[in-house]
């Protein structure tokens, strides 16, 4: 399809020397509609096709076209065929180019959108975990300090009292005592105070006790929970009374160093491991008592219900009618049971309870409100019980003479008088005489 377009001859050489250009008619030029191409863009067939027109009349009119030069200033006007032109193309394809750029432009635009918002996003986050990071960091260093603290309280945290004053080559009597392994338990704390405050006194029981018996008190197993208000857990989240079988050197730092102890202990032919006690507080019941262990064998059980039956007689708020004797599947973990269990036939493990709130007296039905020296009161007849078990009763009455003085002075607080009571039933004792089962309680003046 061929179409005449209304051209101007232009030439340098028709320029008169006015500078008026002349008119010198019009001359028909044909043009060829190209067939856009399958595959190219209308873009690069409107360009081309642009192209090929400006070549050709450069060519017929002898006129170069600048670079700066537009090809529309050329076309200053068409024929009136130039409307009938089949040139629909040439004004499409701009258009369709338009819409296309301007589709691509709106859809980088929203790319641009979403990338801004997942990166506000992203910052977000990162703000997030740097806060988190920071506070993982001060928890990290407060329990690199606590983990510190546990390992020196592992060299200081066990005293050794009267080891000094035993004679050298006998056997060392041990009594192993624990407390506050569960921190909320704070009434256990008190009676642990009174054992201590009691054996390093300078009340005759004491030095007889300290001269006879090897005392090693671990007054808190857990005190990283105690500095963090917890009721029963550590800082890492364990009920340390549940993992006496395989203590973590990293995780139970307290439990793994009084267990490695006792063991250390118990293969010493030199010492004999006796009494372990874990003192505990009670939440519902009343009064103290303890937990024992189940053996087949008759006789070491009925050997190990004797040091409750002389703190029952020792301690008006005991009540041994309260302790039991057991070996439930729950308790396996704790140091009652596992001790009881690694321990030969001369050794006695207990779990001393105190209540929270209240004891009886036996006769009677009102409740004693517990105060902090009701708890170290029993802690003191704790202590004291062990003279009665080991029949020390003969050396106090020793080391209680009085001394001349040489002015007058008031009596000491611990001058009672010590009167024979009825045989006991300890296991080695036939017929001995207890003198401290009815005499009064001379712990009472601390």
């Amino acid at each position: 399809m061929q179409k005449k377009i209304k051209i101007p001859k232009l030439s340098l050489n028709h320029i008169e020397e006015d500078g008026e250009v002349k008119d010198y008619g019009e001359e028909d030029l044909q043009l060829r509609h190209i067939k856009r191409p399958e595959g190219r863009k209308p873009s690069e067939v409107a360009h081309k096709s642009i192209e090929a027109v400006v070549a050709r009349l450069e060519k017929q009119n002898g006129l170069s076209l600048g670079h700066g030069t537009c090809p529309e200033e050329v076309f200053v006007e068409a024929s009136p065929g130039t409307e009938d032109m089949d040139s629909l193309e040439d004004a499409v394809v701009p258009r369709a180019l338009y819409e296309e750029l301007l589709r691509n432009y709106q859809q980088q635009q929203e790319e641009m959108r979403h990338l801004q918002q997942e990166l506000e996003r992203t910052r977000r986050q990162l703000v997030q975990q740097a806060k988190k990071l920071k506070e993982y960091g001060a928890l990290v260093s407060e329990m690199k300090e606590l983990r510190d603290l546990n390992r020196r309280l592992q060299d200081v945290l066990l005293l050794r009292l009267g080891s000094d004053n035993l004679r050298e080559g006998a056997e060392k009597k041990v009594v192993f005592i624990t407390g506050r392994v569960h921190p909320g338990e704070t009434p256990s704390s008190f009676v642990c105070q009174g054992i201590i405050d009691f054996l390093i006194s300078q009340h005759p029981i004491a030095h007889v006790l300290r001269e006879h018996l090897v005392f090693k008190i671990a007054p808190m197993l857990n005190p990283d929970g105690v500095y963090l208000g917890n009721y029963r857990c550590s800082l890492m989240g364990f009920d340390l009374n549940r993992h006496w079988l395989d203590p973590s050197p990293w995780a139970h730092p307290t439990l793994h160093g009084v267990k490695q102890l006792i063991i250390q202990m118990y293969n010493d032919p030199k010492t004999s491991l006796e009494f372990y006690i874990d003192i505990h507080a009670h939440s519902t019941m009343m009064n103290g008592f303890m937990y024992g262990n189940i053996f087949e064998d008759e006789e070491r059980f009925q050997r190990q219900a004797i040091f409750p039956k002389l703190l029952c007689q020792n301690a008006e708020d005991f009540s041994y009618s309260s302790t039991s004797f057991n070996r439930d599947a729950v308790k396996a973990g704790t140091g009652r049971r596992f001790l009881g269990g690694l321990l030969d036939h001369t050794s006695y493990c207990y779990t001393l309870e105190v209540s929270f709130y209240s004891y009886i007296i036996g006769g009677t039905t009102a409740a004693v409100p517990y105060t902090e020296e009701a708890y170290m009161k029993l802690g003191r007849n704790v202590a004291r019980t062990f003279l009665d078990y080991y029949r020390l009763n003969p050396l106090v009455e020793k080391v209680a003479i009085p001394v001349p003085r040489l002015r007058k002075e008031k009596p000491p607080p611990y001058k009672y008088p010590f009167l024979r009571g009825p045989a006991s039933n300890h296991p080695n004792g036939k017929g001995d005489k207890k003198s401290s089962v009815n005499h009064t309680d001379p712990s009472n003046s601390f």
